[in-house]
Order: C-alpha cells, then structure tokens, then sequence
C-alpha cells in the first residue's frame, strides 16, 4: 500500500487516461459553482476543488482523467503572485497540460515538456535534457513524480520508475531529480521563480504483516535541499489535499491498523533564481 497515493500499486491505480478530450465539450461542471480565487496570504492553501472557472467561461484546466495532475488553482496562485502577462511559463513535466492551460488562461505564454506528451502542443523531452536557450524562462513550474507510485509513461528514461525507497536511499531518484533542478535554473532567467510541488511518501514493506513499520520516504525535504544548492529560497506552502480516496473510512482504518499516515498535504517549494548570492 502507497500512504500517499491510496491503491494497490501493482493495480496502477494513478495510471493516466490517454486519448480523452480536454476541450469544452469535456467540461461539465456548471461555471460559477466554485467560489471565485482571491489571492492566498497564509502559508496554508486550501480550495475546494481541483480545478477553478477560467475567465473564458471554462471550468477545467488540463484532462480531469490524467492520473496525478496538479490542482490549477495552486498554479493561477503561483502566476499571479511572481508573473506578468506576456511572461513565458515552462513546465518541464507538463502532464496534461495544466500549467500552459492556466498560463494561457491569464495571458501568459506557456511552454511544456514531457516524455510522454498528452496533446499536440506539448513538445515531447526529456526534463533533464529540455530543447531550450539558457535563461528564456520567467517562471518555471513542476510537479515530478513522488517515487513510483504512478505509472505514467512506459519510456524507460521515465523518473516516475525510480524508487526513493531503494536499499541505497533512492539515489538514482534524487540524483535525476538534481539533474532536473540543474535544467531548470539553466534555463530560468536570472531573479526570476520557480516551484516544485511534492509530497513526502510511505511504502509499505513487501512480505511483511499488518503493522509492521513500513518505509518513509521523505522526498520534499531531500529535494528542497537540492533545491537550496541552485536557488534561493523564498517561501515553503503546504498545500491542503483533497482526495476522495482520504475520505474512504476503510483507508483511515488502515492507516490506524498499519501504523501509518496518509499524505493530507503538498510541499510547494518557491525558490528563485540569484546569480550574484552564494547558495548552498
């Protein structure tokens, strides 16, 4: 059992649809039904929904039906604190395209990457190795995979299949998660942010019985050290989670009988690009 990604992992529980449409016609949550998005000034984010109304009268960023795809709301409030309209928004895991949905949605410019992209205007790449000029972007998100818990490509170079819970404490996890971030503050304008949203994550042990210890795998704070090596930091949210599966009864007994925690909340780590001040 994965604690943060409730499912049995050799079910693929978070494996992305392929092939489904994102445009209106796919969208039928009635504009309005949400409340509208102010500006969050607490470092506890929390909104009742995955997705948010756009200001086209649309009322989904990115594909309901990808396995894994990061809140929209996390991303406008990221854009609308540290960008300008016109500014060029990357995402290097592009996933279903949310961030360039949001970015276009507040006229920004967007570019995503992906190994295994989901529309035609996601550009198919490598994040450690991204077809971009050093510093064009002015806001880079990402939101990488969190060990092994989806599935979500069958390419091989795919990071989502190294596990941070390997006998070596997952260094080829973290290493290509370093070689991630390199890629990022390389083509990251200077002063200009970035984020990377994670979560922590618990395993259970193979083999073993109910209530044995399992393995922690405490992802955000290795990567935010990663982080700290390329970047200055400006702030850490915590963002509150909202997974019909956490609500399950038969989850939370699990969790009292295994001796676990669910993951009720996501690291966003902000972080800026300073050539001229030493970082770690």
């Amino acid at each position: 059992m994965n604690a943060d990604r409730p499912g049995n992992a050799s079910e693929n529980p978070r494996r992305k649809a392929r092939g489904k449409k994102t445009g209106p016609a796919s969208r039928n949550i009635k504009p309005g039904s949400r409340p509208a998005l102010k500006m969050l000034t607490t470092t506890l984010w929390e909104y009742p929904s995955q997705h948010y109304d756009a200001s086209d009268g649309s009322t989904m960023q990115g594909d309901k039906n990808y396995t894994g795809a990061t809140p929209s709301w996390v991303i406008w409030q990221l854009l609308q604190r540290y960008t300008r309209e016109k500014d060029l928004i990357v995402d290097p895991m592009c996933g279903s395209g949310t961030t360039m949905d949001v970015a276009r949605d507040l006229k920004r410019r967007a570019l995503g990457y992906d190994l295994s992209p989901t529309r035609t205007d996601i550009f198919r790449a490598d994040a450690r190795k991204l077809p971009l000029e050093d510093a064009k972007a002015d806001f880079v998100f990402i939101d990488p995979p969190y060990s092994t818990h989806v599935d979500y490509s069958d390419d091989p170079r795919c990071i989502g299949k190294l596990d941070a819970a390997s006998d070596d404490g997952g260094q080829d996890y973290y290493n290509a998660m370093k070689t991630v971030i390199d890629e990022i503050h390389r083509v990251l304008k200077d002063r200009r942010y970035m984020a990377l949203y994670v979560s922590d994550s618990w395993k259970k042990r193979k083999g073993t019985q109910q209530g044995t210890p399992g393995t922690f795998m405490p992802i955000g704070f290795e990567l935010f050290n990663l982080l700290q090596q390329r970047f200055i930091a400006v702030d850490i949210i915590c963002v509150v989670r909202h997974n019909t599966k956490l609500k399950r009864g038969n989850w939370h007994k699990a969790a009292e009988q295994g001796n676990f925690f669910m993951r009720g909340f996501n690291y966003l780590f902000i972080m800026k690009k300073v050539m001229d001040r030493p970082t770690r």
